[in-house]
């Protein structure tokens, strides 16, 4: 062992500490927060307009802040853009990360420096707690791959842009740089998959000890190193030990994942967005994430099923319960005020506050009143192939409302990289737990409104092929579990076996 890696476990420890003794007065801290940041934010042309200076409490807050998302900033986003100061947040973002919208196209998110160092701390911190648990320190001795987008920024108006990743990039510690795969002039490629095939070049013949990334991309490097050498990754690399994923709900990747790796590894889920780094794992021994209350957010919450209405509930974390789906709200060092992430949470502890990501607020099918989401799809998928040894490599789900007989059903667009022992007792496995999950979809089903799910499998590579044709192959992209139409649906029914 290296000293870098003796050093690291008594600097995880006290990590821990710090962390659990913030989290034991969580409540208190984030009233503080909230203050902190509206004062710091009086000054701003959003402040003005808010009058942030009339602020004392978390209900005069609710009184003049209302929710907003990106649209509602868009206005001062194009001044910021301009080259104005003192718009969101003092001064000039120190960047603007770029992110494709599903609604507004193109956005642009402040990133401040107070808000990239709580970026930077939230992926060491996860890091750092599973030392601390795990006394497995040995991995940062090894090369670390990060698969992310390009390091390459552009200018606007002077400030440095490009994806969150590609930003975060610039402020890898120097400790790690040293180990950081690929090199930067691979990582600055800007077709994926040129950019996998170089990433494998350099990497199959090295000691690759830690791997991080969004899963279906990460399996696509996987594919493509056993496609090169004929070998499981892990006799490609025998002190692989930790793979750092978020993005998607990991579960119904981890089968086919594990199959290429040659068994399982220890996985850290992290939650990181442009708009803040929100939570990390920070146990392997209870459900959820760890919301981050020191990373410069303040939190606030909508009841999912009241998030569409006129006057929807704003809750605090001094409010919020166990297992209600929320759309999550954030405040934050980078300039944004009650803005809508346009994620769903459910929280799975309160002391201290851990979530589990079930979804976008956006993204649900309730083409007849049944609100299915992305968590239940998730849930039944794994319970189809826990009992039929399928894998799957990606799917999505869409309503068919008009089909040319019968009534109307969901209809599942499965690629699978190990086929079920039997297709037509998967599809029962998934309606079954579809039903058990939800009740509405369940009474529609009871009431011949809907009948019974259909599975459309698809040829292999079909969603890198779809991914590929609508310009969001790899990075940060991910593909939708499921949506209210079938604008995806279209152009999947290519791809039909």
């Amino acid at each position: 062992m290296s000293v870098k890696s003796v050093l690291s476990l008594p600097f995880a420890r006290l990590t821990r500490s710090r962390i659990r003794a913030w989290n034991k007065d969580s409540l208190h801290n984030q009233e503080v927060l909230l203050l902190k940041l509206l004062k710091k934010g009086s000054d701003t042309a959003f402040g003005k307009d808010y009058h942030f200076n009339e602020i004392q409490t978390y209900d005069d807050f609710k009184y003049r802040v209302p929710i907003n998302d990106y649209e509602d900033l868009r206005p001062y986003m194009e001044r910021i853009k301009s080259g104005e100061k003192n718009i969101l947040w003092p001064g000039q973002p120190l960047y603007l990360s770029k992110t494709s919208g599903t609604t507004s196209g193109i956005k642009y998110i402040n990133i401040t420096r107070e808000s990239i160092s709580c970026q930077i701390s939230g992926a060491r911190n996860a890091l750092l707690m599973y030392i601390a648990e795990t006394g497995n320190s040995k991995f940062v001795d090894g090369n670390m791959i990060f698969l992310s987008g390009s390091p390459e920024l552009e200018k606007i108006s002077g400030i440095s842009t490009g994806r969150l990743s590609g930003i975060v990039n610039h402020h890898i510690p120097g400790y790690l740089r040293r180990n950081q795969m690929p090199s930067f002039e691979t990582n600055c490629i800007e077709d994926w998959e040129e950019k996998v095939d170089k990433i494998v070049e350099e990497t199959f013949n090295k000691n690759m000890t830690l791997v991080s990334g969004i899963p279906p991309w990460v399996q696509m490097y996987f594919d493509r190193l056993i496609n090169k050498t004929g070998k499981k990754v892990k006799e490609l690399f025998p002190n692989f030990t930790v793979f750092v994923h978020g993005g998607v709900n990991y579960e119904p990747y981890k089968s086919k994942l594990n199959t290429s790796i040659g068994g399982e590894v220890d996985a850290i889920e992290v939650y990181p967005a442009s708009e803040g780094f929100i939570a990390f794992q920070d146990t392997r021994t209870e459900e959820g994430l760890l919301l981050m209350l020191e990373s410069g957010i303040y939190y606030e919450f909508i009841p999912a099923s009241e998030y569409f209405t006129p006057n929807p509930p704003r809750l605090n974390l001094s409010e919020v319960e166990l297992g209600v789906n929320y759309a999550i709200i954030l405040t934050t060092n980078a300039g944004l005020w009650a803005y809508s992430l346009g994620d769903t949470v459910r929280f799975t502890s309160l002391d201290p506050h851990r979530i589990v990501v079930t979804g976008r607020v956006k993204h649900f099918i309730s083409a007849f009143g049944e609100h299915v989401i992305a968590e239940e799809v998730d849930r039944a998928v794994i319970e189809a192939c826990r009992l039929t040894g399928a894998e799957i490599v990606e799917l999505t789900v869409a309503p068919q409302v008009s089909p040319s007989s019968g009534l109307p059903y969901h209809e599942w667009f499965i690629e699978f990289s190990r086929l079920p022992s039997d297709l037509q007792h998967f599809t029962q496995k998934l309606e079954e737990e579809m039903q058990r999950q939800n009740i509405y979809y369940r009474d529609l089903i009871a009431g011949k409104v809907l009948q019974s799910l259909k599975v459309i499998q698809l040829k292999p590579d079909a969603f890198i092929s779809y991914m590929r044709g609508i310009g969001k192959l790899g990075g940060q992209n991910k593909m939708p579990r499921l949506a209210n139409d079938r604008k995806i649906a279209v152009d999947l029914i290519k791809f039909a076996i």
